[in-house]
């Protein structure tokens, strides 16, 4: 007996990902299928992101502004909520 999963995807990673699996001799559905039966076993999800253009470009100018001692620190979540309720009142 089987189950239906129905997900929704973007039609080009659908089509490049049947491509792979059927390049590694499997069809998406038991790649799938390999993919929960992992999940269940170990209760985790496990993902490779490359990091884009823009995430790039946004870290080095993170580490542009930690250099320059243009950062703040918080010990807390209170504070750091504070924090930013208090920049929200100055942008009104």
């Amino acid at each position: 007996m089987t189950a239906i999963i129905n997900i929704k995807t973007d039609p080009k990673i659908k089509a490049q990902a049947q491509k792979i699996a059927k390049e590694l001799g499997f069809s998406l559905s038991g790649i799938l299928n390999a993919y929960l039966r992992d999940f269940v076993r170990t209760k985790k999800v496990e993902v490779s992101l490359e990091p884009t253009h823009k995430l790039i470009k946004t870290l080095k100018e993170c580490e542009k502004e930690y250099e320059r001692g243009e950062y703040v620190s918080f010990d807390n979540l209170k504070d750091a909520l504070n924090h930013l309720n208090q920049l929200k009142k100055k942008k009104k």
